[in-house]
């Protein structure tokens, strides 16, 4: 369990990192505590960027995994449920408990396929839309503040590095919706 770590007496292992991909080009050279000053700040934004949103929740009756189903399924309208499972990564038994709650309270509205009428296609209510959108305004916000203290350079340094960070699965996703955007608004078929 222990065979990625240096025994005592060994050097640690080299954590310089390319920022460009080329050999040599652009090296960082980064010691344990710059990554594990990294990973606090990651835990810390998180919880500020969430702890508005979760509040307002909690008034509702809803989580986290609630806010993540209302972000996907707005982001694309008449979204598979197999898609929302491939995006969260969860069990088709832990969507139904959040699912369930957002279809019948109406925030979620779940329809057939046109061709496959076995498909199941998740849409956003008016009712969802308007929860949505005061969710991503709370974290708009902050977010905001962010970007102008960071400043432009940083805002894409930091849109890279997260980039980077995400599974090749999500980077695929990421890019289908870009493209999906470039093409411009979706009309229903």
């Amino acid at each position: 369990m222990q065979d990625h770590l240096p025994s005592l007496g060994q050097s640690k292992p080299d954590l310089s990192v390319s920022l460009h991909g080329q050999a040599g080009a652009g090296l960082l050279f980064l010691r344990e505590e710059e990554f594990r000053n990294a990973q606090d700040l990651m835990f810390f934004a998180l919880r500020d960027l969430t702890t508005a949103p979760d509040a307002y929740l909690a008034e509702l009756g809803f989580g986290r995994a609630h806010h993540r189903c209302l972000h996907w399924i707005g982001r694309r309208p008449d979204m598979k449920v197999g898609d929302l499972l491939e995006i969260l990564a969860i069990t088709k038994q832990s969507l139904a408990r959040v699912l369930g709650p957002l279809i019948r309270q109406g925030y979620v509205v779940q329809t057939k396929g046109q061709s496959d009428r076995r498909q199941r296609l998740l849409t956003l209510s008016e009712k969802g839309v308007a929860l949505e959108r005061k969710l991503f305004e709370i974290q708009r916000e902050r977010l905001a503040s962010a970007y102008r203290e960071a400043g432009g350079p940083a805002v894409d340094g930091f849109r890279r590095v997260l980039r980077a960070m995400t599974k090749e699965q999500g980077r695929k996703y990421l890019d289908e919706m870009e493209a999906s955007r470039a093409k411009g608004p979706r009309t229903g078929v």
